[in-house]
């Protein structure tokens, strides 16, 4: 039996502590009410709340478009260089970078002024509808280009590790001699097999644009995480109830893809 390090233990413990403490003294927040005592009407009143049901869904949609757009970009883009182009290899991995250190202040500032811009000069071309219909409330699709920027360095990672974990070049001529074509090659062949970098990157993204607040903000749209924090101005309980909800069903999302992937690598026994 494998001796067990005190040390692990002890920074395993600390983590722990680091996140269970917060995550508890916000839960006896929402449920010790002074005059009350312990009551759960913080958690019963999120459902009926005003707005809670129309930003849930506008930031699940918002996440559904995202994931299906940056996992279009990517993964024929980084098979693409796994089988024809190693060398650009180290260009692709730098400019999937680049959203980690560009501030989201400035990010959004960009995004702003290109919003501002069109329509002063662009009212009289086809172009000035597209900026119109990119900014329409109920779907503001300028989130779902600015979202699939900023998981571009996550959903590049996450896929970068699973196809160094296949030898996508063998997979894709055996699917040839069979007859396949390159697109029948990739969904057939290859996804199969990246199917836990596949769910990784979905999660990253999914938990990227359910928590993401700084440029739904400055845009004026309001989803889930700004929603949230539009309820903290007026009932403080009721939204550390949210994010309390919010924080265990992402833990639940991230268990699930671990028993997921775990099931994924477990090889079959004859």
């Amino acid at each position: 039996m494998a001796r067990l390090n005190p040390w692990r233990w002890a920074v395993l413990a600390g983590a722990g502590l680091y996140f269970l403490v917060p995550l508890a003294a916000s839960v006896v927040f929402t449920v010790d009410v002074p005059g009350k005592g312990v009551t759960f009407d913080a958690y019963t009143e999120i459902v009926s709340t005003d707005g809670f049901g129309s930003s849930l869904l506008l930031s699940l949609e918002l996440a559904a478009a995202t994931i299906a757009l940056v996992l279009l970009l990517t993964v024929p883009a980084l098979v693409a260089l796994r089988l024809g182009a190693p060398r650009l290899r180290p260009l692709v991995e730098v400019v999937c970078a680049l959203p980690l250190v560009v501030p989201p202040i400035a990010f959004v500032a960009g995004i702003s002024t290109v919003l501002k811009w069109g329509p002063e000069h662009l009212s009289r071309t086809p172009l000035f509808q597209t900026f119109v219909a990119v900014q329409n409330p109920d779907f503001p699709f300028v989130l779902v280009l600015a979202y699939v920027v900023m998981a571009l360095p996550f959903v590049h990672r996450a896929l970068d590790a699973g196809l160094r974990a296949v030898d996508v070049r063998t997979l894709v001529e055996a699917a040839r001699s069979c007859g396949a074509s390159r697109p029948q090659a990739l969904l057939r062949v290859v996804l199969p097999n990246l199917r836990g970098a596949l769910l990784n990157a979905s999660f990253l993204t999914l938990a990227l644009v359910l928590g993401e607040f700084t440029v739904a903000q400055l845009l004026g749209f309001t989803p889930f995480a700004v929603w949230i924090y539009s309820v903290g101005g007026s009932q403080a309980q009721l939204s550390v109830a949210v994010s309390v909800l919010s924080l265990l069903v992402t833990w639940a999302l991230l268990l699930s893809l671990a028993v997921l992937g775990g099931r994924s690598r477990t090889p079959a026994r004859g």
